[in-house]
């Protein structure tokens, strides 16, 4: 068995097997209707899907039925799981995967429902042998073909089929199947992943704040003015100190009448008070946010 397949329905596909080919060996995934499997160039077990579903096309003429494999898939059936089950064809249909397209034929006849409390034992027992024709009813219903009485198969009325285990045996399987899945405990909650919580990233300070405050627009335009102003300020101190030792006797005489004398020392006591400017305008116009933390 199918290791996807639950052991309750577990022991009812295994009495599926029983009852429609006669076993629940191994033997029983490779018998179609007739038990002509041994006509077959190749054992069902071996067949892809496909392969199954073109050779069945001439069964009913040949053997009388297209019924395939341990749950005697009939070729309608068979297609109608290829086209829900999203399959390809090229699956080779095993005792495996028959397991498992038994298994949701189960459960579309209300396994999961009759598991849950939410259909009665009879009910199932209907649903299942609508499902397979040697299974009988186990109570009255009206069949496809006329009204059918407790123990026959739902398919009464139709030639081929009848019920091959009474009802007895099937409502004894029923309950069995329903001990075994109480029985067995229900499976752990798996809980919902949460989301890694993950830190914000940090985004590195902008040049000049290490974390000092923010400085208004005003304040902004401030600094700049600040520094022009130190540097108009020194440039004019520079000025009255060069003009006022020209009037000293420490000036020398002979550069009191040199023009050249008097351009080259206004060139250098200009250069020398913009640099001076520069550094005072620049030291005033910093951002005091630019330093290092404490």
């Amino acid at each position: 068995m199918d290791r996807t397949v639950p052991l309750a329905a577990a022991r009812m596909l295994d009495f599926v097997r029983a009852t429609e080919v006669g076993t629940d060996g191994p033997s029983g995934y490779n018998v179609i209707f007739g038990f002509n499997q041994d006509k077959l160039p190749k054992p069902v077990t071996q067949m892809t899907i496909d392969e199954v579903l073109g050779a069945q096309a001439s069964w009913s003429k040949r053997f009388g039925s297209s019924a395939a494999a341990g749950y005697q898939f009939m070729r309608a059936t068979l297609t109608d799981l290829k086209r829900e089950l999203g399959l390809r064809g090229t699956e080779i249909l095993d005792e495996d995967l028959q397991d498992r397209l038994a298994f949701h034929l189960l459960k579309r006849r209300g396994y999961e429902a009759f598991m849950a409390g939410q259909i009665s034992r009879t009910e199932f027992g209907k649903r299942l042998a609508q499902e397979w024709a040697s299974f009988p009813v186990l109570a009255s219903v009206k069949g496809p073909h006329r009204q059918v009485a407790r123990g026959q198969s739902y398919y009464t009325g139709d030639p081929l089929n009848k019920a091959l285990v009474s009802p007895e045996e099937v409502e004894r399987v029923i309950d069995e199947v329903k001990e075994l899945g109480n029985a067995m405990p229900a499976p752990a909650p798996v809980p919902i992943p949460k989301p890694e919580q993950t830190e914000e990233p940090t985004m590195p300070a902008p040049i000049g704040h290490n974390g000092g405050p923010e400085l208004s627009p005003i304040e902004q335009m401030n600094k700049p003015v600040q520094g022009a102003k130190a540097g108009f300020a020194t440039s004019g101190v520079t000025g009255a100190l060069l003009y006022l030792w020209s009037t000293t006797e420490a000036f020398p005489a002979a550069w009191q009448n040199d023009t050249q004398a008097a351009i080259a020392l206004t060139v250098v006591a200009s250069a020398f008070s913009g640099l001076v400017a520069n550094f005072i305008a620049s030291y005033l116009a910093r951002d005091k946010r630019f330093t290092a933390p404490a």
